[in-house]
């Protein structure tokens, strides 16, 4: 594992934040009883790890700009460096009890993310990388899989939901590589989606209409494990566009070329 002093300040930050979300994750099962429901104390949940993120992160690195799910972005004295936080990626699946969510710190410099730390609080599973040195879970190396046929392959997606557009695209995104994959997985968590294909869990990922909190420390760990990361166009700058797309060589092309062929529009019949 890294043991670098950039991976032990963002370890250390994401494990303090992560004492707090645990607590607040055993009481939302009994706020689901509540008339008012649990949505309020979830949002204080997220800001109070973000609180805690960014006191660590600036104490530690006080010139980097950052960029928060809650609090937004804050200029920094060091104009090559940014902080991407989500302090809650899965809220939904938070909101609802089901215990797959994480704390994502991805650090950007002059453009590009260098480092990442990805970690489950509730499975105890911490995903890490700095550039040139490795992808991480807990202490044990992690590479893509090595699966090169679609027919073998289980991709990940994200889905638009209420307030997002594009349902119209990911349908036909949908059928195109449902077509051909052995199995497509929703998650609920962009961040774990790209540490599960980083660690081979699944085969690849895609997804649109993303924040760089969601995807800056995923992008990192995945280049780290050997992937290829570009947004779902093909482009090399995800972090930008807010889409992305993942996987080893084989099944990143293959569904870079899916995801161009449902974009297409359909040849009316002769």
């Amino acid at each position: 594992m890294i043991r670098s002093p950039l991976i032990s300040v963002m370890t250390e930050a994401v494990t303090k934040a992560a004492r707090s979300l645990r607590r607040d994750f055993g009481e939302v099962e009994n706020l689901q009883v509540s008339r008012k429901g649990p949505a309020n104390f979830v949002s204080a949940a997220d800001h109070r790890a973000e609180e805690i993120l960014r006191g660590a992160l600036e104490k530690a690195r006080p010139g980097y700009g950052l960029v928060m799910e809650e609090g937004g972005i804050v200029e920094g004295t060091d104009k090559s460096h940014r902080w991407h936080i989500d302090p809650l990626d899965g809220t939904t699946n938070f909101l609802h009890g089901i215990p797959h969510f994480c704390i994502s710190v991805g650090l950007e410099r002059e453009g590009v993310p260098v480092a990442g730390v990805i970690f489950d609080p509730i499975k105890d599973e911490m995903f890490i990388a700095e550039r040139g040195k490795g992808a991480f879970l807990n202490n044990r190396r992690i590479r893509v899989a090595a699966r090169n046929e679609m027919a073998e392959a289980v991709i990940y997606c994200g889905l638009p939901h209420l307030g997002r557009p594009a349902h119209r695209t990911f349908l036909s995104e949908l059928t195109s590589v449902m077509s051909v994959s052995a199995g497509l997985r929703r998650m609920g968590s962009a961040a774990l989606d790209m540490a599960y294909v980083a660690a081979g869990r699944a085969d690849g990922y895609w997804e649109r209409n993303l924040n760089s909190w969601d995807i800056a420390a995923g992008l990192a760990i995945v280049r780290e494990a050997g992937g290829y990361v570009s947004d779902c166009d093909g482009g090399s700058d995800p972090l930008g566009t807010g889409s992305v797309c993942v996987g080893n060589e084989a099944i990143h092309g293959s569904l870079i070329g899916l995801l161009k062929k449902a974009a297409r529009p359909a040849t009316p019949a002769a």
